[in-house]
């Protein structure tokens, strides 16, 4: 845990408005048992940085016996990033891993040329009533990793670098910022940041990397004098020195960004891709389903089900 200079905070009203290039509102999806919410890929943007896929699940309360079933399902050509705020599941993966994640540590499962993983509440936390808040995100690799091995890591809380300064607490997931790096092993230079700020507190984006943004979970920010609240993804202009101010009630955030890659990235279900007949191939190779022998196998530990190829 440290203090680092370079939060000492900005006036957050010396930029205009028009610094942040885009506004998204995440759409909802009622999955039953809980809400997801959905910034990216979004109509007005696909990508912030390497940031391909932005997901808000919950916050969510399960009755005892209920939770998260995601079954085992395939992915090409990213990586996922698992972060809770409260809860836990499960993960198993068809490269072996099996690992609980819980608030605060980080699951990060390269999928590179075809994994396939399902996402599962555990049998003791299903014993009584329990909760979930969490946000998982993709990366898109760089063109030239895009058939990399498939491979996880874990990272517990205890070993993200954390940095503290007036009123600001933040949690840094993955890649480089404000003189820290995370354990995981990325790909390309980005940032990612877990971040929660006190009433009033201000806190600078990062100023060396291309692409910024920021997603409100709880609370509410000002930028230049704007008010906006929780549910709300902004990517602001490259190059603009960005300050942000908690409101009120205070706010809890996720700043993100970083390199942009060489071009769009082509996205179907759950496969990314600069090539569309790469996705072509990975849909034939699941829908056969022939574990193990092609592209794709199914977890160790779970192979009684998954999910089918959508029509």
């Amino acid at each position: 845990m440290s203090w680092n200079p370079a939060l000492e905070p900005g006036c957050p009203d010396a930029i205009g408005v028009d610094a942040i290039e885009t506004l998204i509102v995440p759409r909802a999806r009622d999955l039953g048992d809980f809400e997801v919410r959905r910034a990216l890929p979004s109509p007005r943007r696909q990508m912030v940085g390497p940031f391909v896929f932005f997901d808000q699940a919950g916050p969510a309360e399960f009755i005892t016996g209920k939770g998260v079933d995601v079954r085992p399902h395939p992915h090409i050509g990213l990586a996922t990033v698992t972060y809770l705020y409260k809860g836990e599941f499960q993960h198993r993966d068809s490269t072996g891993a099996n690992q609980t994640i819980l608030p605060g540590a980080v699951n990060w499962m390269v999928a590179g040329r075809g994994v396939t993983h399902s996402e599962r509440t555990g049998r003791e936390t299903r014993k009584a009533p329990h909760s979930l808040f969490g946000i998982q995100t993709w990366v898109a690799l760089p063109e030239d990793r895009e058939e990399v091995a498939p491979s996880f890591e874990h990272h517990g809380k205890d070993t993200l670098p954390v940095i503290e300064g007036e009123g600001v607490d933040l949690r840094l997931i993955l890649g480089r910022a404000y003189g820290e790096t995370a354990p995981a092993s990325v790909f390309t230079d980005l940032f990612y940041a877990d971040v929660t700020l006190a009433p009033g507190a201000r806190l600078p984006l990062p100023s060396d990397h291309e692409d910024r943004g920021l997603y409100i979970t709880e609370g509410s920010v000002s930028v230049a004098g704007q008010d906006f609240e929780a549910g709300r993804m902004m990517v602001f202009r490259p190059g603009d020195a960005i300050t942000v101010a908690a409101g009120p009630a205070g706010a809890r955030l996720m700043a993100l960004g970083g390199a942009t890659l060489n071009g769009p990235r082509y996205l179907w279900w759950n496969f990314v891709s600069s090539s569309r007949d790469r996705i072509e191939a990975a849909k034939e190779e699941w829908r056969r389903g022939d574990w193990g022998r092609g592209q794709f196998d199914l977890p160790p530990d779970d192979r009684a089900e998954f999910i089918p190829l959508p029509p």
